[in-house]
């Protein structure tokens, strides 16, 4: 067998400028990981040049006074931007249509099922829909549009998909993954242990800053300031959390930005993103072999593990920032026949 020339000088990865090490010559990229974040980037690029190429349209230029709209009432940033990604692709559907760009019911069910078919998560597909609603609703509040003919639309009936928590050992083989002296492995197991008990979205963690943090409080808690929705709640924090916190931030003193506000940094002098979060832990994940690793399981781990250590219902959903109860039973209904069969042993309903 014929192996390709070994790398004789350090080369560092096209995506995250790590080195690369024991990888053929023409390797450009340090880890499965980084080949899929760079795919993904073309991707969204690509999506982007389509966009601009295409004819501008009428909604095009209210769509802009929308987001204008969105960021004056404070939505979140990926708000803003899954609105707007919706809106744009329902415009370009109708183009590559070659249907009147305007709004209406058959349109936006033709819309969807286009999306289903080529191979759209269900969440993506709803997400667009509700997008083209919403923008739909402030077109005929703003007197853009006579009546809104989409009022009164449900959401799309689609299955939702059963999310699997993690399991204790794929957990404890994270954290072992994180094991080292690092300044990044006390960053990433901090996070971890963060998102897995109280199951912080991703973008609520990397929207915590320092002053956000009170480790000396009794319990230890983080402050979420801006959640889904714009809610904000105060999270106690496990004393084991705290402990991977507090070892952070004393890493973090000789960063090169530790005098920012922002909680978690990125390596080499940079910032910590919502893509950073995504990409360091799926890389811990890969090293633990955690097959169908994603950040957003951790919040339905986080959920099952509390539930089946006795928490109640109520103070799960204060935990996670829930006000429906739907949502409760979305995130934990993966293991609920499991936690009932626990529950029904400790009961004992047959001694009488």
């Amino acid at each position: 067998m014929i192996f390709g020339p070994r790398v004789s000088a350090v080369s560092t990865c096209a995506e995250c400028g790590e080195p690369i090490e024991g990888r053929r010559a023409d390797a450009r990229y340090c880890s499965p990981a980084c080949v899929r974040l760079a795919h993904n980037r073309s991707r969204r690029e690509a999506t982007s040049v389509a966009t601009e190429a295409r004819p501008a349209t009428e909604l095009d230029d209210l769509l802009a006074s929308w987001e204008l709209h969105l960021r004056a009432e404070r939505k979140s940033p990926q708000t803003v931007k899954s609105y707007g990604d919706g809106v744009r692709a329902y415009i370009t559907h109708c183009l590559d249509a070659g249907r009147p760009v305007v709004i209406d019911r058959t349109t936006l069910r033709e819309f969807v099922d286009q999306l289903l078919s080529s191979g759209s998560a269900p969440a993506t597909a709803t997400a667009r829909h509700l997008a083209v609603r919403r923008f739909s609703a402030w077109l005929a509040e703003e007197g853009e549009q006579d009546h809104d003919p989409l009022a009164g639309m449900k959401a799309p009936k689609i299955d939702q998909p059963v999310v699997d928590p993690l399991s204790d050992a794929e957990l404890r083989a994270m954290l072992k993954a994180c094991r080292g002296a690092g300044f990044m492995d006390k960053r990433d197991e901090a996070i971890l242990r963060l998102m897995y008990t109280t199951g912080a979205r991703a973008g609520e963690v990397v929207a915590i800053r320092l002053e956000d943090v009170h480790l000396r409080d009794e319990p230890p808690v983080v402050v979420i300031h801006r959640g889904k929705g714009g809610k904000g709640r105060t999270v106690p924090l496990a004393p084991e959390v705290a402990a991977a916190v507090d070892r952070y931030l004393r890493a973090r003193r000789s960063h090169r930005l530790a005098g920012g506000p922002e909680l978690w940094l990125g390596d080499r002098g940079k910032g910590f993103t919502y893509d950073a979060l995504h990409k360091a832990l799926r890389a811990r994940a890969e090293a633990a072999g955690v097959v169908g690793f994603h950040p957003h399981r951790l919040r339905h781990t986080a959920a099952h593990r509390w539930l089946a250590k006795g928490g109640s219902e109520g103070g799960l959903m204060a935990i996670a920032g829930w006000t429906r109860p739907d949502m409760l039973m979305r995130y934990t209904r993966a293991q609920a026949q499991a936690r009932a069969a626990e529950e029904a042993q400790r009961l004992n309903l047959g001694e009488l």
